[in-house]
């Protein structure tokens, strides 16, 4: 019995057995390694091929498309609802005659167009082969700004800035970029007044309560009973939580920044009052609710009914 024992315990130990689990050892790690270079190599081919199909479409679309004459821009069709000149619009674009109509760059000529202050928004399309469409909205000015302006020279200029109804700042369009003759151009709109510079930067907006509410008021003067009745030239918003707007005569009266058309309504009932009793309104101050107080002048000769277009200054046009 021992005799076996032993014997087995030989047989486990023997240099034979020994030799067989290196040899086991051997050939799983050369597995490993054959499976490892095949990986890499299968790898390394995927990469390479992916490289070699990317590097083909590249040159399929440079040769087919970008560089394809077909899609060369032969016309750019440019309309505007305003009054700026279609070459003027198309020399701010930067779009250049025969330019790759695929490979332009719709949204860097979207953004140079519309960083021109006069211009509200833009849109731009392809149309295959050789077209492209661009519409222009711009901003209609309804009232402006006339601030004193030291030159470095030590001169004195006017600066002259024109808002929308909205109270985006704009700068005044030069004539000659105009499709709308000089002498169209030269209606004068109403002034606000109280605003500095700092607060006036072209293409941007207004966040004054007080110039708002003046916008609005203009807006709501030529549509309010008062319309035609008398000339609003100006509107000072220096004052906090009032307006105070003058009329062609001379006339003052003091608004609330809510609730205008109601107190453009009221201001024709105390219009007509003092039309029967022979008086003008010297100063009215509607920012009362109660007990409206009102300074009255002797009434001059009866006024000419406003007969001035809606806003000649920007005509609306469908097509250029």
């Amino acid at each position: 019995m021992w005799f076996r024992q032993r014997s087995r315990r030989n047989r486990r130990l023997s240099p034979g057995h020994v030799l067989d689990v290196k040899l086991r050892s051997d050939q799983l790690r050369a597995g490993r390694t054959r499976f490892a270079a095949v990986a890499l190599t299968v790898g390394l081919g995927t990469v390479f091929g992916l490289y070699i199909l990317w590097r083909l479409g590249g040159w399929g679309l440079d040769k087919f498309v970008y560089d394809n004459p077909a899609f060369a821009i032969g016309q750019v069709d440019i309309q505007t609802d305003g009054i700026i000149a279609p070459e003027q619009l198309r020399r701010w674009s930067g779009v250049r005659p025969g330019e790759n109509l695929i490979a332009l760059d719709v949204a860097a000529i979207k953004r140079n167009l519309e960083l021109v202050s006069t211009i509200d928004s833009v849109s731009i399309e392809r149309i295959l082969p050789r077209t492209l469409k661009i519409r222009v909205t711009e901003r209609q000015p309804v009232a402006q700004v006339n601030l004193l302006r030291s030159l470095p020279s030590g001169d004195v200029v006017v600066a002259v800035f024109q808002l929308d109804a909205e109270g985006y700042v704009m700068q005044p369009l030069d004539a000659r970029l105009s499709v709308v003759p000089v002498t169209q151009m030269n209606y004068e709109l109403p002034s606000i007044t109280g605003l500095s510079l700092f607060q006036l930067q072209p293409g941007h907006r207004l966040e004054s309560p007080q110039a708002l509410a003046a916008l609005h008021l203009i807006g709501a003067f030529d549509h309010s009973p008062m319309a035609g009745l008398v000339d609003l030239r100006c509107v000072d918003v220096s004052a906090p939580g009032v307006i105070l707007a003058t009329t062609g005569t001379g006339g003052e009266v003091t608004f609330a920044l809510d609730r205008l058309e109601l107190q453009l309504r009221r201001w024709r009932q105390v219009y007509d009052w003092g039309n029967r009793a022979g008086k003008a309104i010297a100063a009215l101050d509607l920012a009362v609710d109660n007990n409206v107080p009102v300074k009255w002048t002797v009434a001059a000769a009866p006024p000419v009914p406003n007969s001035k277009s809606a806003n000649p200054l920007h005509p609306r046009r469908k097509n250029v």
